[in-house]
């Protein structure tokens, strides 16, 4: 298995990162930048933001190569009972779909419910090729909660939509979706090599860390290209899926809940933002409305840097994913311990961190 670890993300991380030149000059050519229109943005220059079709030939040559290798080799069955060959092939055609959509989002622009639209449709193709949450193990609660049909479709779609839009949500300061994306599909995997995971998900999560990270020196403050639509929308339609593959067969209480908490930046983001956009709006369409407020923007607002805001949201994404980990090999009380440990220790720097930061501002 760590063969084909080492494997998968080198191939995704080499292609990806020789790629990625090539599409910084293919979006100029097709239009694909994103000019500076407004105060939300964090940029004062046009900027190249066609990354994701890099990431994603990386990603897919390294996961079809491993896939047909294991077969092969016989480790992986992809025929058998579990449907794999089928749900993948599902996923290939939710990507496509994806991709598709958020093209045409990167070069003109499309209306927001556009664009949940399509998310919906992948969101669907997937569901209807197989991948589902079947059931739920929850702690404190006693026995295997097994979804009805209906129940199981429904859930599935939330979650597959709401990942999808929580990663491309947070994608406002440079190399910071890409390298939550990063920090969460690590801790996925630990999680999945201790969980004995089904090697289908094991792949997949590592051609994704070795496709963004071959990105990230490009994304990077300061930022040579960005990753669009595209490569947002993939990456978090990619962690919503293969969560539910590396889960799929576990009986053990809290995996459940796992993947929540390894995501649990871009998910509180996400909520937050449709909360305040419904108190602000007081209406449906306000949700889909842009708005300056998310954590990004509260600590440039702050006087932080992009590249200070960036390394602060990495360092809150790296606890929550230790805290997943650590709930899965050990025990709540020791999660919990972990996560007292690491407040106090924010707590008792909080006001000294701000406050030399002001006095950095003030001298400026």
């Amino acid at each position: 298995m760590w063969g084909d670890i080492a494997i998968a993300f080198l191939l995704a991380f080499i292609t990806t990162f020789v790629l990625t030149p090539y599409t910084i000059k293919i979006a100029k050519k097709i239009g694909a930048v994103d000019v500076p229109k407004d105060e939300r943005r964090m940029h004062n220059k046009p900027m190249p933001k066609f990354g994701g079709p890099a990431i994603i030939i990386g990603f897919l040559l390294s996961t079809i190569y491993l896939l047909i290798t294991s077969s092969v080799e016989g480790n992986l069955n992809l025929f058998g009972e579990e449907g794999y060959f089928i749900k993948l092939i599902g996923f290939l055609l939710g990507i496509l779909v994806i991709s598709f959509v958020c093209f045409f989002d990167d070069i003109k622009g499309i209306k927001p419910l556009v664009k949940l639209a399509g998310q919906v449709i992948a969101a669907a193709i997937v569901v209807s090729f197989g991948i589902r949450i079947n059931n739920l193990d929850l702690p404190f609660f006693e026995g295997n909660i097994v979804l009805s049909n209906v129940f199981s479709i429904g859930l599935t779609m939330v979650w597959i939509v709401g990942i999808t839009n929580a990663i491309n949500l947070i994608d406002g300061l440079d190399g910071l979706s890409t390298g939550i994306a990063i920090i969460s599909s690590v801790c996925l995997l630990i999680i999945f090599a201790l969980n004995n995971s089904p090697l289908v998900a094991i792949i997949i999560i590592t051609a994704l860390v070795g496709a963004l990270s071959g990105f990230l020196p490009f994304n990077f403050n300061p930022a040579k290209t960005f990753i669009g639509d595209i490569g947002s929308n993939f990456i978090g339609f990619t962690l919503s899926i293969v969560s539910i593959l590396g889960i799929a067969k576990t009986a053990t209480a809290f995996v459940v809940v796992l993947p929540i908490i390894v995501l649990g930046l871009p998910i509180f983001d996400t909520i937050s933002a449709i909360i305040r956009r419904l108190i602000k709006g007081k209406s449906l369409k306000a949700v889909i409305q842009a708005d300056k407020g998310h954590l990004h923007h509260k600590l440039i607002a702050k006087g932080f840097t992009q590249k200070e805001a960036v390394l602060i949201l990495y360092g809150i994404s790296v606890a929550c994913g230790m805290f997943a980990v650590i709930l899965f090999e050990s025990d709540i009380w020791k999660a919990i311990s972990f996560a007292l440990m690491v407040v106090a220790v924010v707590c008792i720097g909080y006001k000294e961190f701000f406050k030399l930061k002001e006095e950095e501002n003030e001298e400026k």
